[in-house]
């Protein structure tokens, strides 16, 4: 092996590494029972990302235009405090955000299919926390997810 496939090899990370010695890890979500593609397959961060920012957006809108009157720095803490209340509200009774909506993604509980309001207020306090949301198992679950037994899948 020569430096070139050495680095190559210790820049892909332990995956990819394990993936080449022969282990199969298979899609995101087969553990899960879940399909491969299409409806009902585990969200992509791309989707997952784009809709985290309408949700932000429209919280910062009623956060500004409703509560703070103008920009300031209380409007950021107004505004994740409408984020916190527009995930409890909606995740526990749709099943999703506006942002959610329109990325053609849904919130299920694992088992059930459908998000308990305890578990909505549990998934979204922790996803305000942010860190939960930044760690990640290998079906692309955030720990927020993890430890309110849900997963984000597309409609």
């Amino acid at each position: 092996m020569d430096n070139r496939q050495a680095m190559g090899s210790w820049l892909s990370g332990p995956r990819a590494a394990m993936e080449d010695a022969g282990a199969d890890f298979g899609y995101p979500g087969e553990r899960l029972g879940l399909p491969e593609e299409g409806s009902g397959s585990i969200a992509r961060p791309g989707r997952r990302l784009g809709a985290l920012a309408v949700d932000w957006a429209l919280c910062l809108l009623v956060a500004d235009g409703l509560i703070t009157r103008g920009y300031s720095q209380a409007t950021g803490n107004w505004a994740l405090l409408v984020f916190l209340a527009l995930g409890i509200l909606t995740v526990g009774s749709v099943g999703f955000t506006p942002g959610k909506r329109l990325f053609g993604l849904r919130v299920l509980a694992l088992g059930t299919g459908r998000v308990q309001p305890l578990r909505a207020v549990l998934r979204t306090v922790l996803l305000c926390l942010a860190i939960p949301a930044l760690i990640w198992d290998r079906d692309g679950r955030g720990l927020h997810d993890r430890l309110a037994g849900t997963v984000e899948v597309r409609i």
